[in-house]
């Protein structure tokens, strides 16, 4: 029997905590691979406060190192570090007991194969372990998300990238941005790329999760508009907020959920006071995955205006949901919204253009609907998790 023994190394992973925000896109796959004939899974992932060192869930066995901190990781890790430069210092720790954990773990669970999440760190570390320990049989599948790809964009990062996707057996992207974007790297001629998604749960991203008590716990008595996503620079917020105010002219008593937390809460905080939105913005902070089908099924309209997205898998859930979507004209979201077709796609930085979208919208119930309708279809057939997991399978079982 062909056993495939398989490492997931990754920094993004379900805490498990009361709570926990962390997007669960690793988790979901990892557990659907596991349940494949001759698969074995086992994840590597840093500590993070309050977490077990060792436990396993649905056949997963799930180990975390610790590496003399927990700050660097809690959340995403390229935000923490513009957020406050100290935490770069941590940066060589973390490296440093992931490679020491990841040869420990190979050793233990006789591993003979990777898959890392993310080129940097995992993908290097992943590299740096098979040259260091001359594991030739070893193979290395490593997936970018994007922000490995459209940050770390220095000369001395770039030829980090640049190594390790020659070293690696295969690399998936979850966008044809990506992709376009790991060309540019100029790496081997016969790297193979892979364009698939990470997917959504249609059975927990679906209409039926809409829940009036939502409207009745915020107040919401006109419009419901939605964002979910970390308050950072990247996703766009502060245009969001910008274009509201025309909104509210044209329909008074629309309201604005904002879902999620991030370095720029206090500065977002500010700006709505600013333009006088107090009672129509509404900050939610983080709120547990399992509670967000329900926000994204109630919306009238999904509002994502981020500048730079590796892929956007809030899209995929808010059109899971049959929920309307607006978003920024960044290429990697087109492999979701289709202009006109399945969303909207609009300059954001145009902030008339950008109100006027969502006024003409909250206008046109039966535009909302064609479009939730066309999304809904084209992500159901196109990302759920149960067609990226067949991808991924196919991917593992025939690696050499």
């Amino acid at each position: 029997m062909n056993v495939k023994k398989i490492l997931v190394t990754t920094t993004t992973f379900l805490t498990f905590l009361e709570g926990d925000g962390t997007p669960p896109f690793v988790y979901e796959l990892s557990r659907r691979l596991v349940k494949k004939e001759n698969f074995h899974l086992i994840v590597l992932t840093p500590f993070r406060k309050n977490t077990k060192i060792f436990e396993e869930r649905e056949n997963l066995k799930i180990y975390r190192f610790k590496y003399g901190f927990t700050s660097l990781c809690e959340g995403a890790i390229l935000p923490n570090l513009k957020k406050n430069k100290f935490l770069f210092f941590q940066v060589p720790f973390l490296s440093f007991f992931a490679l020491i954990n990841l040869a420990k773990i190979i050793r233990k669970e006789k591993i003979n194969i990777i898959h890392a999440h993310w080129i940097i760190p995992q993908g290097f570390i992943a590299v740096l372990y098979k040259k260091l320990f001359r594991k030739k049989n070893l193979k290395i599948i490593c997936t970018s998300h994007g922000g490995d790809i459209f940050g770390l964009q220095n000369p001395f990062m770039k030829k980090i990238k640049r190594w390790t996707l020659n070293n690696v057996d295969r690399l998936t992207v979850v966008s044809n941005a990506i992709k376009e974007e790991v060309k540019k790297l100029d790496t081997r001629d016969n790297l193979p790329i892979e364009v698939i998604p990470m997917g959504v749960d249609a059975e927990l991203f679906n209409p039926d999760k809409y829940d009036s008590k939502i409207k009745e716990k915020y107040g919401i008595e006109g419009s419901f508009l939605l964002f979910v996503g970390r308050l950072a620079e990247k996703k766009g917020v502060k245009y969001l907020i910008d274009a509201m105010p025309a909104v509210i002219q044209e329909h008074p008593k629309t309201k604005l959920l904002i879902v999620g937390s991030g370095s720029l809460e206090n500065e977002l905080k500010k700006q709505i006071k600013n333009l006088n939105l107090e009672n129509n913005v509404i900050f939610t902070g983080a709120i547990p995955n399992n509670e967000l089908p329900s926000y994204y099924a109630t919306a009238d309209i999904f509002i994502g205006p981020s500048i730079i997205e590796g892929f956007g898998l809030v899209f995929v859930e808010a059109l899971m949901s049959k929920t309307c979507v607006i978003t920024s004209d960044f290429k990697a979201i087109s492999d979701i919204i289709k202009n006109g077709d399945t969303g909207i796609q609009i300059d954001v930085k145009n902030i008339e253009l950008f109100s006027k979208k969502i006024i003409e919208l909250l206008k046109d119930q039966e535009k909302r609907k064609r479009l939730a309708e066309n999304g809904y279809s084209f992500v159901k057939n196109n990302f759920s998790w149960d067609v990226i997991r067949d991808k991924y399978y196919k991917i593992l079982k025939n690696i050499i």
